[in-house]
């Protein structure tokens, strides 16, 4: 990200941004079992948000979850 750590929280363009991070447990829940039937390991299953927060996509694999957000031209940033 081009951004100084330094300017204002509002003059970051978040509409770039994606985070990476694990699926939690009730999330899992809340998918239909026929959305896992082909999942190898629900623990790999990992959420890639926009910079607003909102779910784009569960993806199996951190890397592969990675992968799509730069497909679609997403800067992945880290989340503490």
């Amino acid at each position: 990200m081009n951004t100084p750590v330094n300017a204002p929280f509002d003059a970051i363009d978040v509409s770039q941004l994606a985070y990476v991070r694990s699926i939690k447990s009730k999330e899992l829940a809340e998918l239909p079992r026929e959305a896992l039937a082909s999942v190898e390991d629900v623990d790999a299953l990992f959420v890639l948000t926009n910079g607003d927060g909102k779910r784009l996509a569960i993806i199996e694999g951190r890397d592969a979850a990675i992968a799509a957000a730069h497909a679609n031209a997403l800067q992945t940033v880290s989340l503490h």
